[in-house]
């Protein structure tokens, strides 16, 4: 798959193949992509927490808030649910103000996982008050977003959106997830050639 390809398929998917176990390999793995990336002055003050057991992947899964524009979707249902969590840590010892950091990572976690044939979805809808002691976390660290892995079962559609229509986000009655994006003509705000 060419890179255009792999951008395009890269999606946030919610629906996963609960039987399609993730294996703490590939989790370390798509740990050691985002280890290579670049980071603010270097200073590298990502943390990773890694789930692949259904104990644990059950009680993060209760943490975290699936779909935004789809308020009466509660997240997938047990079958559907993923099979592996990478949660994102930043050490306020080693650097606070880190966001930037956190986005090169994750979406490079999400090119990682879909080159090997998984999909996930980026959450940043957490309930951190719940999630720090239920994974121990200490308190030097910003519970960042969690990163929600598996094989996907869904299909997501890309389409372009004309200016000034919704953006959301939604689902047919095929359960196809269909993703407006804007044109690039919408994006580009100047141009010096």
């Amino acid at each position: 798959m060419n890179f255009l390809e792999l951008i395009l398929k890269t999606r946030s998917y919610r629906r996963f193949d609960g039987q399609h176990q993730i294996e703490r390999n590939t989790l370390e793995g798509l740990i050691e992509l985002a280890r290579c990336t670049p980071s603010a002055a270097n200073m590298q003050p990502l943390k990773y927490i890694l789930s692949c057991t259904p104990e644990w992947n059950q009680k993060i899964f209760f943490t975290l808030a699936w779909a935004g524009y789809l308020p009466d979707w509660p997240g997938p249902e047990e079958a559907e649910q993923p099979t592996g969590y990478i949660i994102i840590l930043i050490d306020k010892s080693i650097r606070e103000n880190s966001e930037i950091d956190v986005g090169i990572a994750a979406q490079t976690i999400l090119l990682g996982a879909t080159e090997l044939g998984l999909g996930g979805c980026m959450l940043r809808s957490v309930n951190r008050k719940e999630l720090r002691p239920l994974l121990d976390i200490p308190g030097h660290f910003i519970i960042s977003l969690a990163i929600a892995i598996g094989k996907p079962v869904e299909k997501v559609v890309l389409g372009d959106v004309e200016s000034g229509a919704s953006i959301k986000y939604y689902r047919d009655s095929d359960q196809t997830h269909h993703v407006p994006k804007r044109k690039i003509g919408q994006l580009i705000y100047r141009i010096y050639s």
